[in-house]
């Protein structure tokens, strides 16, 4: 065989070797279809996501309140990082008041036993709670109690932090937030900064304005709305409002103002003697 032959044939090779090389590289990468079907981890993620706040949701809603709020902690947890996370928040908070509102026992509560002699206003203040928590928990509606009736009383210590940096409130059980709500602070940083405790409590208030004289509660110019909370610092406290379009900003004289429905809410919650702490 000449030498061109040789030539011819080696060359015939080398392309052989190029093509086959070509083909395995091709069989190896992904093909784009391929990847547009293979889902990225941030969607896996968000699918992961979306399926537990599914399941959260359907538990609350079928009155598995403890379960479900064992898995908004697990979503909040896992995925803190999350665009939905002021949602899950949201919804714990809402369960977290649901399961305090019910008879469902908890770690930080027990049963009580009516005995001779006992009345709402008693059995709260010997537990340190409110006459309102304990018909809500045991779906009391008149307020009469009969010997042996066996209650679901709360044994945790409720306590309150204002942030005047955000204009929030968070109640507290413990360590444990239970709710975070949205409040309207004083202007000029006129809210005082430091730790009060809950010294009075009124419902329906009459307001007694700088100026002078007494506004009475239903009045629209009576600014406290539905409840007021006296702090441990004079002519200072927690109330609600006639001006609901104002929660969120620094408008106050100084004190500390919710929804109506909000403060009635927290108003049923929160004993005579809990600590609020305030923060700039």
């Amino acid at each position: 065989m000449n030498k061109k032959i040789l030539l011819m044939i080696a060359g015939v090779l080398v392309l052989l070797g190029a093509a086959l090389l070509v083909y395995k590289i091709a069989t190896l990468r992904p093909k784009a279809s391929d990847s547009a079907n293979t889902p990225s981890a941030g969607a896996v993620n968000i699918k992961e996501e979306d399926d537990l706040v599914a399941k959260a949701g359907k538990l609350a809603s079928q009155g598995d309140l403890l379960k479900a709020r064992e898995m908004y902690q697990r979503i909040i947890e896992k995925f803190p990082a999350s665009s939905d996370i002021a949602r899950v928040r949201e919804a714990l908070d809402g369960v977290n008041i649901k399961i305090l509102f019910s008879a469902i026992p908890t770690p930080d509560s027990f049963i009580y036993e009516v005995r001779k002699g006992d009345s709402l206003s008693k059995i709260a203040k010997k537990f340190s709670t409110t006459t309102e928590l304990i018909e809500k928990a045991n779906g009391l509606k008149d307020g009469v109690l009969r010997i042996g009736k066996k209650l679901k009383i709360t044994k945790a210590h409720f306590s309150i932090v204002v942030d005047k940096s955000q204009n929030i409130l968070m109640l507290k059980s413990a360590q444990e937030i239970l709710k975070t709500y949205n409040v309207s602070t004083g202007k000029n940083n006129s809210t005082p900064v430091g730790t009060f405790k809950i010294t009075n409590k009124i419902t329906n208030p009459p307001w007694y304005p700088p100026t002078g004289g007494m506004i009475p509660s239903g009045d629209p110019r009576n600014v406290l709305g539905s409840r007021w909370m006296g702090i441990s610092k004079e002519s200072y406290g927690i109330h609600g409002t006639t001006q609901p379009e104002s929660i969120g900003k620094s408008v106050t004289e100084g004190c500390v103002r919710l929804k109506n429905s909000d403060v009635e809410e927290l108003y049923a919650i929160v004993p005579e003697g809990a600590e609020v702490v305030i923060v700039d």
